[in-house]
């Protein structure tokens, strides 16, 4: 439902109205009331700091509406709680509001009623919002006549001063969780000390069910092969950590598809996939939820510069649209699509940049095409971010949710824009971040016997003699041709085992890999609104992949 209204609160007050003399707002204040005293003309501070309202709102003595407005009087903000639109797929009649603060909208509150859809749009607000208000408690002004500035940038941490990363409450006791799963396979896995130096870069993908947090898919790298585009499906083009993890994963789903589909009935429950009755694709059992842990900021937009403001009429200036556009990892730099420094006929290979990519992998799921024949998306619900060097979390939010936010109503049944929980916590490998000189890459999931070490240059695995004394080589044999289990062949390979499992002949009679991604038709289609959407709203265009890289076959 859309209205042509909604709630502007301005921060423009006269003189007169500044003194006027009003009883403070109390606990009890209700919604309406709350609203009348904080409209334009009655703009009238409460006698008390913000740091106290926060603790109100904590103790239940105030609800989200009257907090967001009691702020608003006493921090430089602008906000706006607006009625917005509900979702096709959302049957009945709802209203919906979200909160808008300098122009950075919220998630979307929902109710029966517009003062309930307000009031849960203010509280989703407050999720993400008293967080960074929280960073900045010493700075909080208490009451006086003038406003201080709210900061908008962090002081950069010193060597004996790190970023808040608290584990406190009920939410952060899951990070807590999270991370010591991460930190114990990291240790298991790279116990030796020529793994170890490759750990700085580790991403890692979760599982939590009801008995607890499992690691199922693990990677380290920081590059991109040096060789052109193959014609094979033999190489691995993008090494960066997120990238092999998300692959990892890829591995692990397949595993479980095999046993979902398998004649032994002890093999089908141990499966994390269930039969949807309301679709011929599976899903995963209702337990299970997927975080994704990453060790470094991914590259691009998600770094953008923490003072940086969206705005919806700012959204084509050059420095923003330079900042949040998409970008490209071009030999080793992260350049903007809009860069005059883009060679388009230089012999490498370029891809889109790990924050361009999680954006992607948010909306239309990290299972990709060729899994799409078998299951619904797959979504992690929050990313953890282990960079001891990042303060703030801003970039990555306005990268991955606020670019695509507004999506989900023009995609296919089964996808969405799925906003994850972003958290900064502790590193899984704070003393090593960066010493390894090496360009090699881990990859590893759940039910291997050991590591594979591809050497990211080459887009191979590591068995040579002479680099195994520089690079550790890898315990995981692949062959004669070095080709990673990564790579898109071995992915095609698995596709096709599972197509005969499941007894798809019409999977088994494609020709090649691009034929068979094209025959997922609703991910296809999702792909191409999702980068319509992007050029439309001014983020650039999204770089379309060498056609020989995937027109091969088995």
């Amino acid at each position: 439902m859309i209205s042509n209204g909604s709630f502007r609160v301005s921060r423009a007050t006269n003189s007169a109205q500044s003194l006027r003399k009003d009883a403070p707002v109390t606990s009890e204040v209700s919604e309406e009331r709350a609203k009348s005293k904080f409209k334009p003309g009655f703009n009238v501070k409460p006698n008390v700091s913000a740091q106290t309202l926060i603790e109100r709102y904590k103790q239940g003595a105030t609800h989200a509406v009257t907090l967001l407005y009691q702020l608003n009087q006493i921090l430089p903000f602008n906000l706006e709680l607006k009625e917005t639109v509900t979702s096709d797929n959302i049957p009945g009649s709802y209203f919906a509001f979200c909160a808008v603060i300098d122009g950075v909208k919220y998630k979307t509150g929902m109710g029966i009623t517009k003062k309930e859809a307000r009031l849960k749009a203010a509280e989703l607000a407050l999720q993400d919002f008293l967080p960074s208000l929280e960073s900045l408690k010493c700075s909080l002004p208490e009451l006086s006549g003038v406003p201080p500035p709210l900061p908008v940038k962090e002081e950069v941490p010193t060597s004996d001063t790190r970023p808040f990363r608290a584990f406190c409450d009920g939410k952060n006791s899951v990070n807590q969780q999270l991370i010591h799963a991460v930190r114990d396979k990291l240790t298991k896995l790279m116990s030796s000390q020529e793994f170890s130096a490759c750990s700085g870069t580790t991403a890692a993908f979760i599982m939590q069910t009801s008995s607890g947090f499992e690691v199922v898919a693990l990677g380290t790298g920081d590059c991109n092969t040096k060789e052109s585009a193959s014609s094979s499906g033999r190489l691995v083009h993008d090494s960066h950590a997120v990238v092999t993890a998300r692959r990892s994963l890829m591995r692990f789903l397949y595993r479980h598809l095999l046993m979902f589909y398998s004649k032994t009935t002890n093999l089908t429950k141990k499966s994390i996939f269930h039969q949807n009755s309301n679709s011929n694709l599976l899903a995963l059992k209702s337990d299970i939820i997927l975080h994704l842990y990453v060790n470094q900021l991914p590259k691009g937009a998600a770094r953008m510069p923490s003072m940086l403001r969206l705005s919806p009429f700012s959204m084509h200036a050059w420095e923003v649209r330079n900042d949040m556009g998409l970008h490209l990892s071009m030999e080793g730099k992260i350049i903007s699509v809009f860069s005059s420094r883009i060679d388009d006929s230089a012999s490498k290979l370029i891809s889109m940049s790990t924050t361009d990519k999680i954006t992607q992998w948010q909306v239309l799921g990290y299972q990709g095409a060729l899994l799409s024949h078998f299951i619904e998306p797959v979504y992690v619900q929050s990313i953890l971010i282990g960079d001891s060097s990042c303060s703030q979390t801003r970039g990555m939010e306005i990268a991955i949710i606020q670019r695509v936010e507004d999506i989900t109503p023009q995609l296919p049944m089964f996808f969405c824009m799925i906003r994850p929980r972003i958290s900064l916590v502790p590193s899984v490998a704070p003393d090593i971040i960066g010493s390894s000189p090496w360009t090699c890459s881990i990859n590893w999931s759940e039910g291997d016997c050991s590591l594979e070490v591809v050497d990211s240059l080459e887009g191979r695995t590591i068995e040579d003699c002479l680099l195994s004394l520089i690079m550790p080589s890898s315990p995981f044999k692949s062959g004669p041709a070095l080709a990673s289990r990564l790579c898109k062949a071995a992915m095609l390979h698995r596709f096709r085992l599972v197509a005969k499992e499941a007894q798809r002949q019409d999977l088994l009679s494609t020709s090649s890999y691009r034929e068979a991604k094209n025959m997922a038709k609703p991910y296809q289609e999702g792909k191409k609104k999702l980068r319509t959407y992007l050029s439309q709203c001014g983020f650039g265009s999204w770089l379309a992949k060498p056609a020989v890289s995937d027109n091969f076959s088995m």
